[in-house]
């Protein structure tokens, strides 16, 4: 990246942080897949830093079947003490049995609404919201609109998925532009 192209503070010199700014974070997203593993990703980050996640994005893609939550359902508690020694990843019992929760959810999800990715974009009626932030300190970390999915999730079984997790999710998957207005991705996503 070259020093004259302005990027959100946050993404740092880090060359993950850098390369997932670069390519993936705001990108709309609509492969249920790929919104499962956020999911997992943003419910292990919690009280934990990005950076530290994206770090070991691949271990955790390695312990969790590729983030195929048909398979994740089925974990039994041999799977669960399988993770607890994976030292590859987040060693928290109640994140990785959140993980087996949420896949099952997610695939109830998936039978009623025919797709996660109909179910998810309704909270942003299927568009993104495009903010206009100057300065990382202006985005939030969490609106009326992570608040409100936050609910509905627990109310289908979800765990980890405080407002604050959603609102990551949904900045990581696209449902809001929260580059800043300065970024040079502000205006590609």
């Amino acid at each position: 990246m070259s020093k004259n192209i302005k990027t959100c503070q946050w993404s740092s010199d880090d060359t993950l942080m850098i390369k997932y700014h670069d390519i993936e974070w705001g990108v709309p997203l609509h492969n249920d897949r790929k919104l499962f593993e956020f999911l997992v990703l943003d419910a292990f980050q919690a009280g934990l830093s990005w950076r530290t996640i994206l770090h070991k994005r691949v271990n955790f893609k390695k312990a969790f079947d590729n983030f195929d939550p048909v398979k994740i359902a089925k974990f039994s508690q041999k799977d669960v003490n399988r993770l607890l020694k994976d030292a590859g990843i987040i060693r928290n019992r109640l994140k990785i049995q959140a993980t087996i929760t949420n896949a099952q959810a997610f695939l109830d999800i998936k039978k009623e609404y025919k797709s996660f990715d109909k179910y998810i974009w309704q909270f942003v009626d299927h568009k993104p919201i495009v903010n206009k932030f100057a300065k990382m300190s202006q985005i939030p970390a969490k609106t009326a609109i992570s608040d409100k999915m936050s609910v509905d999730l627990k109310e289908k079984g979800f765990k980890f998925v405080g407002s604050t997790i959603c609102y990551a999710f949904m900045q990581a998957a696209g449902m809001v532009n929260d580059h800043e207005t300065s970024c040079f991705r502000y205006k590609q996503v």
